[in-house]
Order: structure tokens, then sequence, then C-alpha cells
């Protein structure tokens, strides 16, 4: 009997134990000198100017709205397919979230919807806008930019499916997620199941120093030993012990081991991506002649970093049981982030979008990840065609 198929996995090889193990045996367990260079190396990965590790992916959103400025009442603009984290980051700055409609062909933040929301507003009624990367798939920022600077917006990408996507500009110039010139922030996740695993963990990147500035105090409680104004009583007295909590922060750190193996699991990351690839192209030319699989669509200007592998079929429930009783466990990516008990508590009904409710009655993630084997994944199509056909 074949052993069980998540839908995502990590791939922990001996060269990231060792460099784990070194790094707990280093003097630094935190606060240490492997968060910049992992910083610094994931930074030039994506091509970005700045990155600032964190703790996790929700860290990140919610630190990068913070040091874009988000008010509470402020409101922003996303995509109700992805993970919570992408609208409750707004949330917990007590802004105010209006949802965009998906592509029903890419399942990524419909531009046709954004514009839609901007044309029913004033300038200035909207602070920011979230795009997801959804699945691996680059939202094309170059369109998104042109509306939000219409309406003086600040762009926060959410790539944490997409480390190694991108999208050619007009300018036929490769832009990759979370590096380009069109965000002014982007966020990415080290959780097992992506591209790069610290077991948690997080990095925002920006190509501005002002935000990245206040990313690093941010981070750190709001403290720094840096521009001290020493505003206290018997200000001769201070030494080098002395700190400023200058903002409201959070202890958002990353450890030095966790940034050890993301530098190790870095290293890999093309290979990594290449697999995928590899991975994608098999099952997009086995449900080819299947028309009752529909597969997220291929565009020429898109890289697709693949996460995830999204199908839909009319009987998701129906294949999602039958792949369970096969020892394949597919998973489903994600409910209508409106339609989640909190987000209906305070005032959002179902309708609000179209073609998100109905992708996500008909959507399936297989498993994707670069240790999928050719025969796990020959078992995934032949039960899926088995359905579908039987």
């Amino acid at each position: 009997m074949m052993d069980a198929i998540p839908y995502g996995r990590q791939h922990i090889t001996q060269e990231d134990i060792d460099t784990v193990v070194e790094a707990l045996q280093a003097d630094f367990l935190t606060q240490g000198p492997r968060i910049k260079e992992f910083e610094e190396n994931f930074a030039d990965y994506v091509g970005s100017k700045y990155a600032v590790a964190v703790s996790n992916g929700t860290a990140a959103l919610h630190l990068s709205v913070m040091a874009l400025g988000l008010q509470p009442g402020d409101r922003v603009i996303t995509t109700p397919i992805t993970f919570a984290a992408s609208s409750n980051c707004v949330r917990y700055c007590q802004g105010e979230l209006y949802y965009a409609d998906i592509d029903p062909e890419t399942y990524t933040i419909s531009l046709e919807s954004v514009k839609a929301l901007l044309d029913a507003h004033p300038k200035g009624y909207f602070k920011g806008i979230v795009p997801v990367d959804f699945a691996g798939y680059p939202v094309d920022l170059e369109a998104l930019r042109i509306m939000a600077d219409q309406h003086d917006l600040w762009i926060l990408e959410d790539s944490c499916h997409a480390p190694g996507g991108y999208f050619v500009d007009s300018n036929n110039i490769k832009q990759y997620c979370g590096g380009n010139d069109y965000m002014d922030a982007a966020i990415f996740s080290f959780h097992p199941v992506k591209h790069i695993a610290a077991g948690e963990g997080g990095m925002i990147t920006t190509n501005s120093e002002e935000i990245y500035q206040k990313l690093l105090i941010l981070r750190t409680h709001g403290i720094t030993k840096e521009e001290l104004h020493y505003d206290i009583p018997f200000p001769e007295e201070q030494g080098s012990w002395y700190y400023e909590m200058k903002e409201l922060g959070y202890n958002y750190r990353i450890t030095d081991f966790q940034a050890a193996l993301g530098n190790s699991q870095l290293k890999r990351a093309d290979q990594g991506i290449t697999r995928r690839q590899e991975i994608a192209n098999r099952y997009y030319e086995a449900f080819a002649g299947d028309k009752g699989i529909r597969c997220q669509k291929r565009k020429d200007q898109a890289f697709n970093a693949h996460h995830l592998f999204v199908i839909e079929v009319e009987d998701r429930k129906g294949l999602y049981d039958f792949l369970r009783a096969h020892h394949i466990f597919s998973q489903v990516h994600y409910i209508p982030v409106y339609l989640l008990p909190y987000y209906k508590r305070i005032g959002y009904e179902p309708g609000l979008c179209p073609n998100a409710e109905k992708y996500y009655r008909h959507c399936l993630s297989l498993p994707m990840y670069p240790t999928l084997t050719q025969q796990e994944q020959e078992h995934v199509i032949s039960c899926v065609k088995e359905f579908i056909n039987g």
C-alpha cells in the first residue's frame, strides 16, 4: 500500500540539520548574525533593496500595514481567496476591508473588480490594496500600480505563495514577486509547506528605506538605540545600556536557528521551483483532455511559482473523499474570507464576490511539493481521472 500523500510537505536535508545544529551551538539563539545574513540573501533572491525577517507571515502582514501608516477607520481593498491573515492584518489596526472579486481564470484579485470599487468611491476613500499572488501566480502589479497611483494608494503584496514567481512588465522586464518596482512592501511566509521552510518565520521586503527603518523598530517592541534623545532625568548618567521606546511595537523577532534553516533552504530555492514546474506540467498534460477538470490558467507574461496546484471539479466533496480513501490528502484553498464567522458577524454577507464563491464550491488543491515522486503523482492523477471519468 502506498504511503499517505499530503497536499504539501517540507523537505529537510542533512545540510539543513547540520546548519541548525551549528546555530544552536553558537553564541546567539536570537538577535544574532544569521538573521541579517538571511535578510540580505533573501533580498538578493527576490530583487528587493531591503528585507526584514520576522516571526511568521502574519506578523509580516501586521507590521507592514503599520509601517504603511494604516489608521483606525482606514479602508483597504483585498481578495477573499486567501488565508484569513491577509485580511486580519487590517482588522488588527481597526481598518475596514472591501473585497474585490477574483479573476475566474487565474484566481487572483480581479483588476476590473478593483477598478469598479475605486470608481464607485471618491479619491481618498481607500488607503491601500493587498493583492495576493495566489497559488504562486503573480498579480500584474504594473496595471494595479497605475490604478493605485490615481487614488494615492499603497500596495502591500502578499507573496507567501510565490517566491521565485514573476510577471513581465510592459518594458519586457521580469518583475519578481516581492522585489518588483510596483509594490510598496511585500511579505513571505516560511511555514513548512511553503517553498522555504523555517518551521515558522516570515519576511517583509521593500525598496523604501523609510518603510524599512519603521519595520526594524516595530519588530522589536518599538525600541531602538539609534538617534537617542535622552529625554529622561539625569541624562548625563546614561551608559551603553540605554535605549528608547519610540513606537508601540511588538516582539515579532525570528530566531537565529530559524534564520539558519531559512538560509540553508534558500540555497535550494531554484531547484525547488524547477521541480514544482515539472510537477505542474505533468498535471496540465494529464488533465488537458478532461472536460470535467478545470485548471488555473497559464499566461505567457506570468511565471507561476506553484505553491499549490488547484483544480476545479463539479463534485469537489466527492473527489475529496475519494482521494482520501486512496490515501491522498488534498486540501481546499480557501473559504472566502468574508464568509468566515468573524467576518459575517461584523456585517459581510454571501453574494459579495460571485466568482470567489463559485470557485470555492469547486476548488481542490492536489499534492504539490518538490519531493513528490513520479509514482506518487501518477497515483494522484489516476485517482482523479478515475473519479471524474468513472
